[in-house]
């Protein structure tokens, strides 16, 4: 008698379905991730202005300004990589960070909230679905 080798035509099947069940799950996860780490370096950009936005805060007696100047000393960045830009809002003082396509056009928000004898108090939103925005920023 002959001994069989090799794999059967069934053995070789079910190992392609379930490489293509596991590349149906992995791959949308992997693209969320890679989305999310795009709109981290937003965020990450934003958070550079933090320091700025909250000296000039903290110089006006700890309350923002209505007249402005909450933006003294910041430069509103370009495109860089997957972020289109960052800005800040003078008279407000949010900070508002928007990627570019390839992270899914997400639009974070960084708005400070202050009193006199208070610590500076940041909390970030977005409109963009909660799966590609870092954890501090779902809602």
């Amino acid at each position: 008698m002959k001994k069989q080798q090799g794999f059967t035509l069934i053995e070789l099947m079910i190992v392609v379905a379930i490489i293509g069940i596991l590349a149906a799950i992995a791959l949308p996860a992997y693209q969320d991730y890679t989305t999310r780490a795009r709109v981290t370096e937003g965020l990450s950009l934003a958070s550079g202005f933090k320091a700025t936005v909250g000296e000039n805060i903290s110089s006006n007696g700890g309350v923002i300004n209505a007249s402005g100047g909450q933006c003294a000393g910041v430069t509103d960045l370009g495109a860089t990589g997957a972020v289109a830009s960052v800005t800040c809002a003078d008279a407000t003082g949010i900070i508002t960070a928007t990627m570019a396509a390839n992270a899914n056009s997400a639009v974070l928000l960084l708005t400070p909230t202050a009193a006199a004898g208070t610590p500076i108090t940041w909390a970030c939103s977005t409109t963009t679905d909660q799966r590609f925005v870092p954890g501090e920023c779902r809602n």
